[in-house]
């Protein structure tokens, strides 16, 4: 009767180590699945890292642009293949109105295909303004100025006039007064810009006259020691033309005569 308890202690024991072993290879296969997950996703990360691209810069090349007229155009361009090819290095030398690219051959082929699509030359217009002076159906006199504008958009600045000095201040320094003198521009002002196509050329305009006013600013002769006044007409809008066909702009009355100005304008291809 004695024994039995021994032989029931035993058998406690042996329950016990067999659970520790069932614990102990749980835990074993546990860690092998958390160390096959983690070289999984590894292998997994490596695998997607060599499948990104990597840039290909065994191409090297420069192109020469022809026709961007301005920074502006060049920019633009510049921009364009940027987005076109990411891959590729896009350098522009404003010195040299140059483009140089490092690459892939094939982004060389295609900036090559790129830039030859939109470097065009631009148009060259003369537009030649006319300011007619007429006394009813009578012609007294006509002014032409001509300017040379491309296509791109750009003014083109015409000013034929003189520069009238304008007290602006005064002060007193050591016994001495020194006067602060302004020039304003007078005389006539002519911007002009072009865009579109020879079919349908637009044209802005800005065409300024200004004088030195006969009267002074309070309606008496004017005096040395008065300010001058000055009197000022503009005509600023846009206009469809036509090469070769005269466009009329604006009529205006000529201040303190019957006289009339008329503003015309028309335009020819250069190139």
């Amino acid at each position: 009767m004695k024994l039995i308890p021994v032989r029931t202690g035993r058998r406690a024991m042996l329950s016990a180590f067999s659970l520790i072993g069932l614990a102990l290879t749980l835990s074993a296969l546990c860690s092998h699945a958390a160390a096959q997950d983690q070289t999984a996703s590894a292998a997994a990360n490596s695998t997607e890292t060599s499948t990104q691209p990597k840039g290909d810069f065994g191409s090297y090349r420069t192109f020469y642009l022809m026709g961007a007229a301005s920074q502006h155009d060049a920019n633009d361009i510049v921009t364009d293949l940027r987005n076109m090819l990411p891959r590729a290095r896009v350098y522009y030398v404003q010195s040299q109105g140059a483009l140089s690219i490092e690459g892939s051959a094939g982004d060389i082929d295609a900036a090559q295909k790129m830039i030859s699509e939109v470097d065009r030359p631009r148009k060259s217009y003369r537009l030649t303004f006319s300011l007619t002076e007429m006394d009813e159906d009578k012609t007294v006199g006509t002014q032409k100025v001509s300017l040379i504008a491309l296509d791109s958009g750009e003014k083109t600045v015409f000013k034929q006039g003189s520069k009238v000095p304008v007290v602006t201040g005064s002060s007193a320094e050591n016994n001495s007064t020194h006067t602060e003198v302004q020039y304003e521009d007078v005389g006539l002002n002519i911007e002009a810009s072009v865009d579109g196509s020879s079919d349908t050329l637009r044209l802005n305009t800005k065409i300024e006259q200004s004088s030195v006013s006969t009267e002074g600013a309070s309606g008496s002769a004017p005096n040395a020691a008065a300010d001058p006044s000055f009197r000022q007409t503009v005509l600023q809008g846009s206009a469809t033309l036509v090469p070769g066909k005269p466009l009329v702009l604006g009529t205006l009355d000529i201040p303190g005569s019957t006289h009339r100005e008329e503003i015309s304008v028309v335009s020819e291809v250069v190139r």
